[in-house]
């Protein structure tokens, strides 16, 4: 099984749904999910440093071993490709991907390995209560799901998303970044 595989090599982190849908076969999985892997500490051959690069809050659903369905947070556009070409070998063709992306300024789409990535701009707030309002999907419609059903709710949602954003090359898409700028958190006074 895919997820089994991802967990053993330390790609699942914060995990927070990891099991079966309603749906025999059907598995979906929500957390982080390793880009980067952290270098190994000194003198070890399997401990590693926290990873590097995350797909934060991601949303999956795996079918057949294959990535049908695939929704988080790139702190970054240039963890895009990143994204692609770690898990290209286990992305179906037709995957539906939904991106947000912190550092885009309006809504795109790019292709990467034949694959359609719908880019969504990210400002604050939950990815997955974010997803839910952009795909139109109420508290009711949950009510009553396990939570790997409530990803594939999600997914079947996605299905039939249509953005009106214009599919770009990866290069204009780079264009339209811009520096993010975080406030610096403080403690308690």
């Amino acid at each position: 099984m895919l997820l089994e595989t991802y967990q053993n090599k330390g790609l699942l982190t914060v995990t927070l749904v990891n099991g079966q849908t309603g749906t025999a076969g059907v598995y979906a999985y929500r957390g982080d999910l390793v880009l980067k892997e952290g270098a190994l500490r000194e003198g070890s051959t399997s401990d590693r440093k926290p990873p590097e690069a995350l797909l934060i809050h991601s949303a999956l659903i795996i079918e057949n071993d294959k990535i049908k369905f695939v929704n988080g947070l790139l702190p970054t556009l240039d963890l895009l490709p990143v994204f692609v070409e770690k898990y290209k070998a286990d992305i179906a063709p037709d995957c539906v991907a939904l991106i947000y992306v912190e550092n885009i300024g309006k809504a795109l789409q790019v292709e990467l390995e034949g694959i359609s990535y719908k880019l969504l701009p990210f400002k604050e707030g939950l990815v997955w209560n974010e997803l839910l309002e952009e795909l139109y999907i109420e508290k009711s419609d949950l009510k009553g799901q396990s939570a790997e059903d409530k990803v594939a709710v999600a997914y079947d949602a996605a299905k039939s998303y249509k953005p009106k954003s214009p599919l770009v090359s990866f290069a204009e898409a780079e264009e339209n970044t811009f520096v993010v700028v975080k406030e610096a958190a403080v403690g308690a006074i």
